[in-house]
């Protein structure tokens, strides 16, 4: 059962990247419909702030990707002049603190999406959108890499024993 969930899990980090990589094609979209909109001399209202959204998304949804990938900064260096005793402790020690962090962060972001959904905040750029909506995506890729890093946790626990 742990097998196929860890498996899972690995789709789901995977499937984040994919999403991130998605936003990333609508910046540059969106980059290149603003420059040609100036070219031809025509206006499309908030482009940039769509940009802005999409390049938010895009970061939060790669996170848990690039975590479970090893591309964040880690403390490889420090962790290789350690006896394989101490390593092991100072692993599981910063993972723990990591949990904890990308816990926190996820929870306030959730929390920042309930109070902007339930008093229906608008942007102050000219598309005032719903600013609900690009928060749910902060929210959602802070949720999987709070779970990314957790799942990392886990798995350095049950390596020690």
């Amino acid at each position: 059962m742990l097998k196929s969930l860890d498996r899972n899990l690995n789709k789901l980090y995977k499937f984040s990247g994919y999403i991130a990589a998605f936003f990333l094609i609508l910046v540059a979209v969106f980059i290149l419909i603003g420059i040609s909109s100036r070219i031809f001399s025509f206006y499309i209202r908030g482009l940039a702030e769509y940009s802005g959204y999409c390049m938010a998304a895009a970061s939060f949804f790669a996170l848990a990707y690039t975590f479970v990938e090893g591309g964040h900064i880690r403390i490889t260096l420090f962790l290789e002049k350690l006896s394989s005793a101490k390593k092991k402790f100072i692993e599981t020690w910063c993972l723990s603190m990591a949990s904890f962090f990308s816990g926190y962060l996820a929870f306030y972001f959730i929390k920042m999406l309930i109070i902007s959904y339930k008093f229906q905040e608008r942007s102050e750029g000219a598309d005032e959108i719903l600013i609900w909506i690009p928060q749910t995506s902060v929210a959602i890729g802070s949720s999987i890499f709070f779970i990314s890093v957790f799942h990392q946790f886990i798995l350095t626990i049950k390596k020690i024993k």
